[in-house]
């Protein structure tokens, strides 16, 4: 009697295949390029290079072997002397010696400091001109009044009561009048009314000065001379002046019209001015 078969062994369950995720698909790669060098020959004329001394294409601008740049920009000429000493704040050249340049500097210095002592009583005077041109002029009366010689009822003090219907009576060419101040000014303008009036009808009654000389006395016995010339008309003329520290001033009467018989110069008017 046949064995009996064994028992079938348990076939072991089928297992479940895994389940499908999505991907992210990849970026391709590039091959990486290949730099293959370009073949130049070394026999080669053309620019030598200033560095490494390669000859280069003419149509280069930099070395093609140590980029170095072919065409750079040419060196400054060196400056002339002059201009190394000319500012002063320009820096010296090498082949410029210090001795030189010192020595210039010294020159420029002693050639300004004797313009200026010569120069100064010039600049002085312009400076004190513009001040007087900016200036508003201020009346100044004298303390007193002093003549050489005078008329009955026609003293000098008539050229300073402001009054210009009154004025002083001279008996000849060469009569003065003095007029002293009470401390030193600066004398900017000097008005003049001559004759007897500054009135047309009655300017003609006496005769008349045409010239004066002036003398300015200053503080410091200083003295100025000017003649001044006047138009044989009425009415104030203005004289500029410009002398400072005036103590006194002098007026001397000159080429006299219409002097003739019974008549004596008349001067209405002089007035004194300050800077302001």
């Amino acid at each position: 009697m046949p064995d009996p078969r064994p028992p079938a062994a348990p076939t072991p369950e089928t297992s479940a295949p895994d389940p499908v995720l999505p991907v992210r698909p990849a970026k391709p790669v590039a091959p990486r390029p290949v730099v293959r060098p370009v073949a130049v020959p070394d026999e080669m004329t053309g620019t030598p290079c200033p560095a490494c001394g390669t000859p280069n294409p003419p149509d280069r601008r930099f070395c093609r072997r140590c980029a170095t740049p072919l065409n750079s920009a040419a060196k400054p000429a060196p400056l002339p002397w002059w201009r190394t000493v000319w500012p002063f704040r320009r820096r010296v050249r090498s082949s410029s010696g210090r001795a030189v340049r010192l020595l210039v500097i010294l020159a420029v210095v002693v050639a300004l400091c004797a313009a200026g002592l010569l120069l100064l009583p010039a600049g002085r005077a312009l400076f004190e001109d513009t001040r007087d041109k900016l200036s508003k002029p201020r009346p100044v009366t004298p303390v007193d009044v002093g003549a050489s010689a005078e008329v009955p009822r026609h003293p000098a003090t008539n050229t300073t009561d402001g009054l210009n219907n009154r004025y002083w009576g001279a008996p000849a060419p060469g009569a003065s009048v003095t007029y002293t101040f009470r401390k030193p000014f600066r004398l900017v303008d000097l008005i003049i009314t001559n004759g007897a009036s500054a009135s047309p009808e009655d300017y003609a009654r006496q005769a008349r000065a045409l010239q004066m000389d002036l003398e300015v006395t200053a503080q410091d016995g200083t003295k100025h001379h000017k003649e001044l010339t006047l138009s044989d008309k009425p009415g104030p003329q203005t004289i500029p002046t410009g002398i400072s520290d005036v103590k006194t001033v002098r007026l001397v009467l000159r080429s006299a019209v219409d002097l003739t018989g019974g008549r004596h110069l008349a001067l209405a008017e002089v007035e004194f001015f300050q800077r302001g």
